[in-house]
C-alpha cells in the first residue's frame, strides 16, 4: 500500500519544473572523491552546477553524493536557491568591465559590441551563457580550479551596476550619467588624472 505523501512528492517537483522550465542547467565539473575507511576506500561524487534563466539571473551550487545523478540534483537545488540578478545592457552584454578574484583564481570580463559572441573558456563560459550574455570577452589568470573560477566570476558579476542604479545612488538622472557616452561605448571619452 502506497503512502499518500509519495504521490504529492512526485508531483511537486514536476510542477516546479514546468514553472521554471526557462531555467538552463549546466554541469561545470564532476569530481570523484574517496574517503578511506576501515574496509578500504569509499567513493563519492562531487558536482558543480550553474543554473540561469538567460535573462539576467544566475546561480551556482555544489552537491556531493554516492552517485552522480544525486550529486547533480543536490547541486542544482543549491544553485536555484543562490541565484543573483545581474543588470544587462540591451539584454546582451554587461554594462561595464569587471574583475573578480576568489582564492588564486582571477578573472576579467569586458563588455563587447554586438556580434562578438561569448569569448570565454571553461567554467566562466558556463556562467556567462546561463546568465544570458551574448557578447562578452573574458580572461582568466591564476588558478584554473573550476570552483575558484566560478566564484571569481560571480564576484565580478556582483560588482556590475546599471546606469539607473548609479544615478539612484548619486541622486542624479540617468541622462546625466549617460551624457558622456556619445556612441554608446563602455568607456568615457577622456580620462584625466
Amino acid at each position: 500500500m502506497a503512502r499518500p505523501n509519495e504521490g504529492g512528492r512526485d508531483r511537486r517537483p514536476r510542477d516546479r519544473e514546468e514553472v521554471e522550465s526557462d531555467i538552463v542547467e549546466k554541469l561545470v565539473h564532476i569530481n570523484r572523491v574517496a574517503a578511506t575507511v576501515k574496509g578500504g576506500r569509499r567513493f563519492s561524487f562531487a558536482a558543480l552546477m550553474v543554473v540561469g534563466d538567460q535573462k539576467g539571473r544566475v546561480g551556482f551550487g555544489h552537491g556531493k553524493a554516492r552517485e552522480v545523478p544525486e550529486a547533480i540534483r543536490k547541486a542544482t537545488e543549491e544553485a536555484k536557491k543562490s541565484m543573483i540578478r545581474v543588470p544587462l545592457r540591451e539584454s546582451r552584454t554587461l554594462h561595464h568591465d569587471g574583475q573578480g578574484r576568489w582564492g588564486a583564481g582571477k578573472i576579467m570580463v569586458r563588455s563587447a559590441p554586438p556580434g562578438t559572441g561569448v569569448i570565454a573558456g571553461g567554467p566562466m563560459r558556463a556562467v556567462l551563457e546561463t546568465l544570458g550574455v551574448q557578447d562578452v570577452v573574458g580572461k582568466s589568470t591564476g588558478s584554473s580550479n573550476p570552483y575558484n573560477m566560478v566564484r571569481a566570476t560571480f564576484e565580478a558579476l556582483k560588482a556590475q551596476a546599471s546606469p539607473r542604479q548609479i544615478a539612484a545612488k548619486r541622486g542624479k538622472k540617468v541622462g546625466d550619467i549617460l551624457g558622456r557616452r556619445a556612441d554608446g561605448a563602455s568607456a568615457p571619452d577622456s580620462i584625466e588624472g
